[in-house]
């Protein structure tokens, strides 16, 4: 699977591939589409597994959308 995949705008793909990202890992694979829906997650993976960009982004592409977003993480 690919990041044009799952669902992304084309501005947030060429981001992507500008910083030379094309496949996502699983826990992105899982968790982008779900967010991409506007519904709440709960992630748990190994470090290094991309969790990070596995919420951030599909936010931006919300954030971009709506202009208007609230984001909570808990990191603790």
């Amino acid at each position: 699977m690919l990041f044009k995949d799952l669902q992304l705008t084309e501005p947030v793909l060429k981001a992507l591939a500008d910083e030379g990202y094309t496949q996502p890992t699983p826990v992105q694979v899982q968790s982008i589409p779900v967010i991409l829906q506007e519904r709440d997650i709960l992630g748990c993976a190994q470090t290094g597994t991309g969790k990070t960009a596995a919420f951030a982004i599909p936010l931006l592409q919300l954030l971009h959308a709506h202009k208007q977003s609230r984001v909570i993480n808990n990191t603790g």
